[in-house]
């Protein structure tokens, strides 16, 4: 007797074993439209704002982004410009169309193309970068171009964040570019070409979708760059008091 209830104790062990195998088995297997990658889309516009400078220089400027994807991947196009005012002219205009992947907890790759619209000729551009959150909880986009003529050079923003309250934050960014060759019909020497350095106030307005903000910003050419921008007449050095809105939707 106790041999039969041995048998049918190690039967009803290895019956719930092979339900549980199975369940799992199906668990792993479960391709359903829950278990795949969560697809969203979504547009921001970090910098939407005017622009007055020392010089009285009015400018509109903005910095977008549109995205379309999954965590695993997703496509973004992203596009900044100066719009002068009073020349009814663009002074820059950059667009980039980039694929961007995961490759750790806090940074994305990104590779694609960028397209511009200087003063001189276009200009179209390979581009590599990372971008992400570094120690500190800086805000970090880093970013290697490719001309088809072998022109390169190399960008870095970076912005950091202090909070004051849930609504009141002040945002410190600095973008900065190098380039590795010249490229005089647009104005561009080797070496340190520019900074752009800025701190806006802003305030979240309806829950950070739409964050209105005053600030200042410094622009400077360096080197080469600010030499090209001498011969034309320009100038190297410029202050502009600042308003404008952070929007999402």
């Amino acid at each position: 007797m106790s041999c039969i209830r041995s048998l049918a104790a190690v039967s009803f062990l290895a019956s719930i074993g092979f339900s549980t195998t199975v369940i799992a088995q199906e668990m792993i297997s479960d391709t359903t439209a829950r278990k795949q990658p969560l697809t969203a889309w979504g547009v921001q516009f970090e910098e939407f704002e005017y622009r007055y400078s020392d010089d009285d220089e009015e400018l509109g400027v903005w910095n977008a982004d549109a995205f379309y994807g999954t965590d695993e991947f997703k496509v973004r196009l992203l596009t900044t410009g100066e719009y002068e005012i009073e020349a009814q002219a663009y002074e820059t205009l950059e667009n980039q169309l980039v694929g961007q992947i995961p490759i750790s907890k806090f940074f994305d790759a990104k590779a694609g193309v960028r397209f511009d619209t200087p003063e001189g000729p276009d200009r179209t551009y390979a581009v590599l970068g990372v971008a992400g959150l570094a120690p500190q909880w800086f805000e970090v986009d880093a970013n290697l171009y490719a001309s088809k003529d072998g022109d390169t050079s190399a960008e870095i923003d970076a912005e950091y964040e202090l909070l004051f309250t849930n609504y009141w934050i002040l945002s410190a960014t600095l973008d900065a570019t190098v380039a590795f060759s010249e490229d005089e019909e647009i104005g561009v020497g080797k070496g340190l070409v520019s900074t752009e350095t800025g701190l806006r106030l802003r305030y979240d307005l309806i829950d950070r979708a739409f964050s209105p903000y005053v600030g200042v910003v410094h622009e400077r050419t360096y080197g080469d760059t600010a030499d090209l921008a001498k011969a034309k007449g320009g100038g190297t050095e410029d202050w502009f008091a600042v308003v404008g809105a952070r929007i999402s939707f």
